[in-house]
């Protein structure tokens, strides 16, 4: 099937982006990944229970049927928390979408919610029917924008990640290789990251452009004004970090770059 284009305009600056819809067959292929790393943990999970010390006691047929319950709860929350989870903590992105280099989004452009990221999942139990995931490969050739019924209902897509086609860095990014800056310097996990909006994005990157470009002393005052707004947000994963706040505003920009640019 050939890859089709999707316009979306994300509110409030209605800014139009073009997208390249993810088909049937990167995401299947990624679905496959995903259920392999799935199947693989499981496999792990129930070897675990069986030669651990857990067998002193399913000797008793009570024993076992702990066991069993035990072991059906662990997989279950396994088969819907690795996609929630994942999406929503890695920017729409499972380890099979990435190795696909697909993810998933909101209609209007922005990033997947935790309640978008629930709702698509948990109705993969409906997508899988009657077998082998039937109705959601049925809606996914389709659908004009390739979406299952977890899409349709949580108003997402998937999309291909759009890919940086120029060799040339811009002058910002000269700039950071200058500074001899590494986005691993500065360590904040996923939770932390949440606490950024897209307004912070759009403040840190507007800032961090201009700063190529502008005098020393109005860099000086400029990176005081939006270090104060910022950087409190991850006092803790700064404190121990020997850079200056420019330095570290361009680390914060390296990460949230793979969160809100795209």
């Amino acid at each position: 099937m050939a890859q089709e284009q999707v316009n979306v305009k994300t509110p409030p600056e209605y800014v139009s982006l073009q997208f390249q819809l993810a088909g049937l067959g990167s995401r299947a292929t990624a679905q496959i990944i995903d259920y392999t790393i799935i199947a693989i943990v499981e496999i792990i999970l129930l070897l675990l229970i069986i030669f651990s010390g857990i067998n002193d006691f399913i000797l008793f047929d009570e024993g076992i049927g702990y066991a069993i319950a035990f072991y059906l709860i662990i997989t279950l929350l396994l088969q819907f928390g690795y996609f929630i989870f994942l999406e929503y903590f890695w920017s729409g992105r499972t380890i099979g979408k990435r190795m696909l280099n697909i993810r998933v989004i909101q209609e209007n452009g922005h990033n997947i919610t935790f309640l978008s990221s629930i709702i698509r999942n948990f109705l993969r139990v409906v997508d899988m029917l009657p077998f082998g995931y039937l109705v959601g490969m049925i809606m996914i050739f389709s659908h004009q924008k390739h979406k299952r019924l977890g899409d349709l209902t949580a108003g997402t897509i998937v999309v291909h990640e759009r890919a940086n086609k120029s060799n040339r860095l811009s002058p910002l990014e000269k700039y950071i290789q200058k500074k001899n800056l590494q986005k691993e310097e500065l360590a904040i996990d996923a939770f932390h990251l949440k606490q950024f909006t897209n307004k912070d994005w759009r403040l840190l990157s507007t800032y961090c452009s201009r700063l190529p470009d502008i005098k020393q002393e109005e860099r000086t005052e400029l990176t005081r004004q939006i270090a104060d707004i910022l950087l409190p947000k991850i006092e803790s994963e700064v404190a121990s970090l020997h850079r200056s706040d420019e330095d570290i505003l361009l680390l914060l920009y390296l990460h949230l770059k793979e969160e809100w640019e795209f």
